[in-house]
């Protein structure tokens, strides 16, 4: 059997990541490619070990993320492809739901443990409450700010409820797979604004100018 390689990449080749203890998937590039570009400060929460975050600078190199996670493995293989794509990210160990801090940002990404059952060996989260994590994440976000998830479509309910309560210019975009209904939801709302809601045209979870393109979400809906 052939020796996978120490390295994969992803966007095309434009982000390096470690083979490791956990190895991000597209969920990363899709969250990645929602966040809008006028954005300066970002936090990624949950970071893992990059995924999201690095797909996140790879569109604007601009930004300056912090990425917060509870487990210190996770943060240590983050800061190794920090190094590899030759990225500064500031990297917090911590809780988003315990987190004490008056910090906001531009804009919040995650990509939460939103699968039930039992707890994963990289000592990351399992079984969050999606309520309590959306509205710990919304709380991160400066006013006019945005805040950004991915989820598995079975699990969207519960951030849309949250997320009404706090901010408005919602827009979704459902993601498909082989199967007839969603697999996973993107949403993207801004903090205090009273606008409504949005349900853009979904996208196959194998689109490949975001995975391989690299193109941005609002590209490529501008181009269909």
């Amino acid at each position: 059997m052939a020796q996978k390689q120490e390295i994969f990449t992803l966007m095309g080749g434009r982000v390096r990541i470690l083979r490791g203890i956990y190895n991000p998937t597209s969920d990363a590039v899709w969250l990645a490619a929602y966040l809008p570009r006028n954005v300066k400060t970002v936090l990624d929460v949950g970071i893992g070990t990059g995924g999201a975050g690095l797909c996140a600078i790879a569109h604007n190199e601009n930004i300056q993320l912090t990425g917060i996670d509870i487990s210190e493995e996770m943060l240590a293989e983050c800061a190794k492809n920090a190094d590899i794509n030759n990225r500064n990210i500031e990297l917090i160990n911590t809780d988003i739901t315990t987190w004490r801090t008056a910090r906001t940002f531009d804009a919040v990404i995650t990509n939460p443990p939103y699968f039930r059952g039992t707890p994963a060996k990289h000592n990351a989260h399992h079984n969050a409450d999606l309520t309590i994590w959306t509205r710990k994440c919304i709380a991160r976000v400066r006013p006019n700010g945005y805040f950004c998830i991915i989820v598995s479509a079975d699990r969207i309910d519960e951030i849309i409820s949250e997320t009404r309560r706090h901010c408005g210019g919602i827009t979704i975009m459902p993601l498909f797979g082989a199967h007839r209904t969603a697999e996973r939801v993107l949403l993207r709302a801004r903090v205090g604004s009273r606008g409504g809601t949005t349900l853009d045209r979904g996208l196959p979870m194998n689109y490949e100018p975001v995975l391989r393109d690299g193109l941005t979400i609002d590209e490529c809906l501008d181009t269909l």
